[in-house]
């Protein structure tokens, strides 16, 4: 969106709130992360006041350009669903080393390429796509594509919380039908740690993919849309009514 975003949150771990930050629209400038103290943090950064102006601004993204290109990847497993902040997603597991998986709700189609360095028997990885409303402390629209580690083995558990990961990820590319030019790109890595600008890249072509070969025990990746044209009327925002 091209602005300076700066996020202090109240540090109070017994509620699981944390995390601050100043981000720039090229970079992760400084940000905190803390679970285990409760003691707070000051952070400083130098920003640059008109980021649009900047050659280092990065260049508009076509969100569904590389996803509406390529058809699904065909596979003959099943889907199953899985709650993530009371939305349900439709998810698909990754059962080998390297693979390419799609999964679709709606009209929202998430595509993944990936490497890992090796499968463990004892983590699970899922793709997963949610395309609807969420209605829980808010209503809004949302279209999300995400890779993420399931809390156990059990399928059942994909979405739930989860702090570390030992998987690392050689290679990924993941993508999205969205509708919306309002997406957000994320990358949680082990320890809740956000992973480095260095280690992956946004192309133009919508594709949140590695770059460097930096094997990244990832958490989850997503791409998180907002479709605010879908959101329901806000109250004392209705049709006017006509006299």
């Amino acid at each position: 969106m091209g602005v300076n975003l700066l996020a202090a949150n109240t540090h109070n771990t017994s509620m699981h709130m944390t995390g601050s930050g100043i981000y720039a629209p090229e970079a992760v400038k400084v940000y905190h992360y803390d679970m285990e103290t409760e003691s707070g943090q000051l952070l400083l950064s130098e920003l640059k006041s008109w980021p649009r102006r900047e050659p280092t601004y990065p260049a508009a993204v076509d969100w569904s350009a590389y996803a509406r290109s390529v058809k699904p990847f065909s596979s003959e497993q099943s889907d199953f669903p899985g709650m993530i902040y009371f939305d349900e997603f439709t998810f698909t597991e990754l059962k080998r080393n390297t693979g390419n998986h799609s999964v679709c709700q709606k009209d929202l189609c998430c595509h993944l390429t990936y490497k890992m360095s090796e499968k463990r028997a004892d983590e699970v990885y899922a793709l997963g796509a949610f395309d609807g409303l969420h209605t829980v402390e808010g209503q809004y629209y949302l279209q999300i594509c995400t890779l993420l580690k399931c809390q156990t083995p059990d399928l059942r558990t994909c979405g739930e919380p989860v702090g570390s990961a030992f998987t690392k990820f050689e290679e990924f590319s993941l993508s999205g039908t969205f509708s919306t030019r309002y997406v957000f790109p994320q990358i949680i890595l082990s320890g809740s740690q956000l992973a480095p600008e260095s280690h992956y890249e946004v192309s133009r072509d919508g594709r949140l993919r590695s770059q460097n070969g930096v094997p990244l025990p990832v958490l989850v990746m997503a791409l998180y849309g907002r479709v605010f044209e879908k959101d329901p009327p806000r109250l004392g925002q209705g049709p006017r009514k006509l006299q």
